[in-house]
């Protein structure tokens, strides 16, 4: 029950560190809810030989984890040097190349490999190198040369990021590698695609059509890491079905002393538009090598949770890092502690202007405003796909919302969202008399509730039909 009790969920990246069935069904067991697989590493047959380890180690731990395919996106990257790093003083003067090879770069210059960038930069912008720790500011532009100064200089290595300065470059969002890699996720039947870079409403949709034509049903998450995407977010969110504040790339673009204040902004849109939200990057960096958190880390992640993220994600923590499992343990323990104070000063949150568009919308938010003025000690909902469970996780609470489902793509669906545990239940081989009796009898066999405990049921007139919940049940459980 102790995983249970943790409302917020936990998102791990694979890679070798988890590259053990035994490691990955201890980190199921740690609290993993959701693994992450980076489409930036690997190859395909290892994607799926770790898609084939996750399942085979949540059913033997006996829970559903859901996966998520995250897309690399274009690489606005210098090339490589020919004798290995370099040192930048500041003040020299440091050109980057389109048209140098792509082993060729000198103490002097670098290739590059987004070729489109001397169009895209104009003098006196300022380009920062491997996540802000170099800065250029441009001088001119000749041809495919962009002749730079050093304004911080420092050791420069290959393959580094380049991002300019308030954003505006033009590299699209997908690129031919990510539609292969769309194409792969489908086969690999990932619950949600991560598009990385996003820009717009469009490159959300355009990701979402390419995995619909290739036969995927996951959900689409927009990260949000590019300052293009902050000027747009309103529309963003709405594409989306999930928003990741990827605070890396978006700390270097729009500057680290706003990320705090923008993921506030990220996190609070993301739920004003009913749309689930992960928090990510270096949540837990310095783990990837020590055995315990840094008290900074612990606030990080402390202020994610209370900020009302439905998950946390931790990167090479778990991917390369040292202690996969005591992460994900430490990771789990920061949010258990975080909820147990938050509880003090949540106020219900339920629509307060417009209409309802859907009646399950509708059913979900009398649910919640019930539940936390009765004492009921778990919602069960019968769903097809998710959705009302979903509504209801919009409204904080500590009341466990159970999606009973018989649809496998929703028992993993469920796993992101904040607050809601999946249960594989057939409604459809329940008769009518012993309807309510099987889901007591379920309920007291997983130790969710105890007998005279009061439940809330929510349900459609139909069976089988998504989006048809239109009722709700106040029960007492028996074991009759």
């Amino acid at each position: 029950m102790s995983a249970l009790l943790r409302s917020t969920k936990i998102v791990a990246t694979l890679g070798p560190s988890t590259d053990d069935p035994a490691v990955l069904e201890e980190i199921v067991r740690a609290g993993v809810d959701v693994v992450r697989l980076n489409f930036s590493h690997g190859r395909i047959e290892d994607h799926t030989r770790r898609v084939e380890w996750v399942r085979a180690a949540a059913a033997r731990v006996g829970r559903y984890i859901g996966v998520l395919g995250d897309l690399q996106g274009p690489k606005i990257r210098i090339e490589r040097f020919a004798e290995g790093p370099v040192h930048l003083a500041e003040g020299a003067r440091f050109t980057l190349d389109a048209a140098l090879g792509a082993d060729a770069g000198t103490s002097r210059s670098v290739g590059i490999a987004y070729k489109k960038l001397p169009s895209d930069v104009f003098a006196g912008d300022v380009l920062l190198l491997n996540d802000g720790q170099i800065s250029l500011q441009v001088e001119q532009i000749d041809g495919p040369r962009i002749h730079t100064r050093v304004l911080v200089g420092g050791e420069l290595g290959n393959n580094k990021g380049i991002n300019r300065q308030g954003g505006g470059l033009s590299a699209g969002a997908l690129t031919d590698k990510d539609r292969q890699d769309i194409r792969a996720a489908a086969s690999l039947g990932v619950d949600f695609l991560a598009v990385s870079f996003a820009r717009d409403a469009a490159d959300v949709n355009e990701a979402r059509s390419l995995l619909r034509e290739a036969g995927g049903h996951g959900r689409l998450v927009a990260k949000i890491e590019r300052a293009e995407a902050i000027k747009n977010l309103a529309s963003i969110v709405g594409a989306s079905d999930a928003v990741m504040v990827a605070r890396g790339d978006l700390g270097v673009e729009m500057g680290y002393a706003e990320l705090a204040g923008l993921q506030k902004q990220i996190i609070q849109e993301a739920r004003h538009q009913n749309r689930v939200v992960i928090t990510a990057t270096q949540m837990m960096e310095s783990m990837i090598v020590n055995t315990i958190p840094t008290r900074a880390e612990v606030s990080d992640v402390a202020n994610a949770v209370m900020e009302g993220s439905d998950a946390v994600m931790l990167s090479a923590e778990t991917a390369s890092g040292k202690h996969p499992v005591k992460v994900v343990e430490a990771m789990a323990r920061i949010i258990l502690g975080a909820e147990k104070y938050q509880g003090a000063h949540v106020r219900v949150r339920l629509r307060n202007s417009g209409h309802f568009e859907r009646s399950d919308e509708a059913i979900a938010a009398a649910v919640m405003y019930t539940a936390n003025h009765l004492n009921v000690k778990a919602i069960v909902a019968l769903t097809e796909s998710g959705s009302t469970t979903l509504w209801m996780s919009r409204v904080r609470s500590d009341i466990p919302i159970y999606a009973f489902t018989r649809q496998p793509e929703t028992l993993h669906r469920v796993t992101l969202y904040r607050g809601v545990y999946p249960v594989s239940y057939d409604v459809t081989h329940t008769d009518g008399d012993g309807f309510y009796g099987s889901i007591f009898r379920q309920l007291l066999e997983l130790h969710l509730v105890a007998e005279g405990d009061l439940v809330i049921l929510t349900k459609g007139e139909r069976s089988g039909v998504a989006g048809g919940t239109n009722s709700m049940q106040i029960l007492k459980v028996t074991a009759d």
